[in-house]
């Protein structure tokens, strides 16, 4: 099948509240074009380099989402386009976004990103440390960093039951932080969670948001 056909495919399984993040990362712009051409808005990328490249080619009313593990030296190379940074994974880091953020005068849309799969070679605040954050004050004194949701990766595995309840334990944390820290923001709504081999069972626990990429764009090309 090609892109069309995937996206289609993918589009017709979703609930009206999930979003679609088309993961476009090694693939060539035109192949991101051709997701757009079939109406798709929202690209997640995970270098910078590589995401601003395609920004630079590509129609601007693409919602770039940048979802990989991010290097604070390199968020001034984005801040003044992307859209949302699923992969806020520490205090600091939110501070370096909040900071390149005022320089251009822009409130960016983030996710914190929390460690919920065995591997310990994934990145995020534990779930305590994640309670920690929000229940202090500092976050709040962040006027260009606007906190969206949470993001989290399962386990890779083919264990179906131990990737249900690590998104259960995310859905139950964003629960938790809607109704302890967010009840007056109508902007902390996103739950990133689901990837191609997962996203039915993320969107069974509640995700809003999937990151999709091999089942839309096929193999990836790595350089």
């Amino acid at each position: 099948m090609n892109i069309a056909d995937n996206l289609k495919k993918i589009n017709q399984e979703l609930p009206d509240n999930v979003k679609l993040v088309a993961v476009s990362k090694f693939h060539p712009a035109e192949a991101v074009k051709e997701a757009y051409d079939q109406g798709q808005r929202i690209f997640g990328e995970n270098h910078v380099q590589e995401m601003s490249a395609k920004q630079e080619l590509l129609p601007k009313d693409i919602q770039w989402h940048f979802i990989g593990h991010l290097q604070k030296n390199k968020i001034k190379y984005m801040i003044s386009y992307v859209s949302m940074i699923h992969s806020i994974d520490s205090f600091d880091l939110m501070k370096e976004v909040n900071k390149q953020a005022a320089k251009v005068g822009r409130t960016v849309n983030c996710l914190l990103q929390i460690h919920i799969a065995s591997e310990e070679t994934k990145f995020g605040f534990s779930i305590d440390e994640c309670r920690k954050l929000l229940a202090g004050e500092e976050w709040k004194e962040m006027k260009n960093v606007n906190i969206c949701g949470l993001m989290g990766m399962a386990t890779n595995t083919d264990n179906t039951d131990q990737v249900k309840k690590e998104f259960t334990s995310l859905s139950d944390l964003f629960k938790e932080a809607k109704d302890s820290w967010f009840a007056n923001s109508v902007d902390f709504k996103e739950l990133s969670m689901g990837m191609s081999q997962d996203y039915p069972i993320a969107i069974a626990a509640g995700s809003t948001m999937i990151r999709v990429g091999t089942r839309i764009f096929g193999n990836r090309i790595y350089k």
